[in-house]
């Protein structure tokens, strides 16, 4: 177990990539902390994990507001007295046409996406500094690298992640922190891929070379390797997992 005792905060843990992400770092030992709004779904997610014998806690947490997001890493920190790894995976989706948008669509993705992860930052990085050690992972999108009609929100929140790696990364990079980010592409079984009708699924498959959906779990073992030592020299990186599709 490459990842025994430490202390991982996943955001949007319960369900999709983050319920996938939460299983594999517990699976290599970490004490996982699921940060989420839908709180039935984190619960069904802690005992999932509970009956493999792991450790797991879920708080229900609206990220966009940064005083939740406080109030729930003090209580991490009191209950392990550290945090080793966060996983900024947590967002939504409000898609239209700009001409269409209306301002509370981009007002509530750029909030929670965006703003979301400036609040765990904010509040994790402190204490990472002070450890001189943390891995940050921040889930951002190929919509973020190429863009998407019908997603100007979506794909500037999400590139607006590329930018916060990029930058945080040499903000903390003498202190032994890391900070990466994760590109996925078309991902079956999340929220995001699941409402999308079948003629909609065609048409992004088609733009896959390896002709096929990317799975959960695919993206969890790329997020467990950048949180372990093998990529302790990764940094400000933006590592597409999408099958081709951004060729």
């Amino acid at each position: 177990m490459k990842l025994k005792d430490k202390v991982a905060i996943v955001t949007g843990g319960a369900g999709g990539i983050g319920k996938e992400i939460s299983l594999r770092l517990a699976e290599e030992g970490a004490n996982v902390v699921i940060f989420d709004i839908e709180e039935t779904l984190a619960k069904k997610v802690v005992k999932e994990i509970e009956k493999k014998g792991k450790k797991v806690f879920a708080f229900k947490v609206n990220i966009g507001n940064y005083q939740e997001v406080l109030k729930a890493v003090k209580e991490v920190i009191d209950k392990f007295g550290r945090i080793d790894i966060l996983i900024n995976n947590a967002g939504i989706t409000r898609d239209n046409l700009l001409l269409r948008m209306k301002e509370e669509e981009w007002d509530l993705v750029l909030k929670v996406n965006l703003k979301g992860v400036f609040n765990c930052l904010k509040a994790v990085v402190r204490i990472m500094m002070k450890q001189k050690y943390g891995r940050i992972v921040n889930i951002s999108s190929v919509v973020g690298l190429k863009g998407n009609a019908g997603q100007v929100n979506y794909a500037a929140s999400k590139a607006g992640i590329i930018g916060v790696t990029k930058s945080l990364a040499k903000e903390l990079a003498p202190r032994g922190i890391t900070v990466n980010a994760i590109a996925p592409g078309f991902i079956e079984g999340t929220p995001m891929t699941e409402k999308l009708e079948e003629r909609e699924k065609e048409k992004f498959l088609r733009q896959i070379p390896l002709g096929r959906a990317g799975k959960p779990r695919e993206v969890a073992n790329l997020v467990f390797y950048l949180v372990g030592e093998e990529a302790s020299y990764i940094t400000g990186e933006v590592i597409r997992i999408d099958g081709g599709m951004a060729i």
